[in-house]
């Protein structure tokens, strides 16, 4: 039996020995977790990006899986929707997303799934002090890599860019901290009682 103190992630935690099924598994089931938060999607009145649950998928996914495990499976999402699976948000595909208006959005899940996977592998998700930060930081990687992209595409000003690209969903953003800061101690807890 594995200790707690000795894993780093819940996916070692839960699953201690991977073979390179279970690790295709892994990649597999997370990119179809990722694909069905990108569902829950609603557009913003004059945004060209559309708020959408991908973002709390990728705070969950890259702290449970690790940096390496996480990082394979965005980068796995990101090829199948290139590649024209329609799993972006609302069913879209296609190597425009990337290029387009919300590809520094999806850019930066991807960076955001190394970091908090890196945090997550120091222990940080456990518990509510360290996996707010955590958070935190996984959700401004995000938004930064997003908004930089947004003002780049569109060649707006910095203002419209927070206008469109930030402000209209913070508060949606703090609700999916709060969500997952309050998740990821509470599943430890279960873990570490199993």
């Amino acid at each position: 039996m594995v200790q707690i103190s000795q894993v780093s992630t819940l996916r070692s935690a839960v699953i201690p020995r991977t073979t390179a099924v279970t690790q295709i598994s892994l990649i597999l089931s997370g990119t179809v977790f990722l694909a069905a938060m990108a569902q829950i999607s609603f557009p913003i009145p004059g945004s060209p990006v559309p708020f959408t649950g991908q973002t709390l998928g990728v705070l969950l996914l890259g702290t449970a899986y690790g940096a390496t495990l996480g990082f394979s499976t965005m980068a796995f999402y990101l090829l199948m929707g290139i590649i024209g699976a329609p799993i972006f948000a609302s069913g879209s595909h296609g190597v425009e997303k990337i290029g387009g208006p919300t590809g520094g959005y999806l850019v930066g899940m991807l960076i955001s799934t190394l970091v908090l996977g890196a945090l997550a592998g120091r222990k940080w998700d456990q518990r509510i002090k360290t996996v707010i930060p955590t958070m935190i930081i996984g959700n401004t990687i995000i938004f930064t890599a997003g908004l930089f992209w947004l003002q780049q595409y569109t060649g707006q000003s910095w203002s419209w860019t927070f206008e469109k690209g930030l402000t209209p969903f913070i508060f949606g953003e703090v609700i999916k901290i709060a969500i997952a800061s309050t998740a990821l101690p509470v599943l430890w807890r279960f873990v570490s009682k199993r």
